[in-house]
């Protein structure tokens, strides 16, 4: 089955910086094109680090209302702590940014993308080459795109790969699709076909649900899918 994969909906053109780039230049950066963050590259391109508000108004945060005093004892604080220390005195983008930068290469799926961003708790990602070079962006905005399919595109895609994945001429499996909202209606040989082309059907990128209506033949199991079905998924 194809999934969408990140080089579907990434953008190529990203707003960059330098290790060196001082703390107003990177804010000034995140308030001329109107992005929350952006990827810190060395001289060869490769993402060393990541800037996020959040790392620009730690900056601001932990500083001294007025009189440049911090309010740490680096001593006595914990290491997300001193971290966010080192961010309030820092004064350039390689000491301001969050690194390991999270990454992603364009072959990826989106839903591993998705997963990443979870975990992590970003809401962009670096997309770099094999060599680590940066090619391009991620947003969650991007990772929605795949919703904004039109119905008539996700009911191509769901009848193609249910047909395909069990063998079936393309007027077996009747699929219409509302708002994402996929229905599947015919009759199957048997319930672990009907049961595996709800499946793919939920696995195609845009569909919200799916509706199964198929009907079957009573416990009747084809063979070649009773042996397969874990290895397709």
């Amino acid at each position: 089955m194809r999934y969408w994969r990140i080089k579907d909906v990434m953008t190529h053109e990203v707003v960059r910086t330098g290790r060196g780039t001082s703390f107003k230049q990177v804010a000034r950066l995140l308030s001329e094109h109107r992005i929350s963050g952006l990827p810190v590259v060395d001289d060869g391109q490769k993402v060393i680090g990541v800037i996020s508000e959040t790392d620009l108004l730690q900056h601001q945060t932990q500083r001294d209302g007025g009189h440049g005093r911090r309010h740490v004892r680096l001593p006595k604080l914990t290491h997300a702590a001193r971290t966010a220390a080192s961010k309030a005195r820092a004064g350039t983008a390689e000491h301001l940014m969050t690194r390991p930068a999270v990454t992603v290469t364009p072959e990826q799926y989106v839903t591993e993308a998705a997963r990443a961003m979870r975990e992590h708790k970003v809401e962009r990602l670096p997309v770099v080459d094999d060599k680590d070079r940066l090619v391009g962006i991620v947003t969650r905005g991007d990772l929605l795109r795949v919703f904004l399919r039109t119905d008539e595109e996700t009911r191509r895609d769901v009848m193609e790969q249910v047909t395909r994945g069990l063998g079936l001429p393309r007027h077996a499996v009747d699929v219409t699709v509302e708002a994402g909202v996929v229905t599947l209606r015919g009759h199957l040989e048997g319930r672990s076909d009907a049961e595996l082309a709800a499946q793919i059907a939920a696995h195609v990128d845009g569909v919200v649900a799916v509706v199964d209506r198929l009907t079957h033949r009573p416990d009747t199991i084809r063979p070649h899918l009773a042996s397969g079905v874990s290895g397709h998924m």
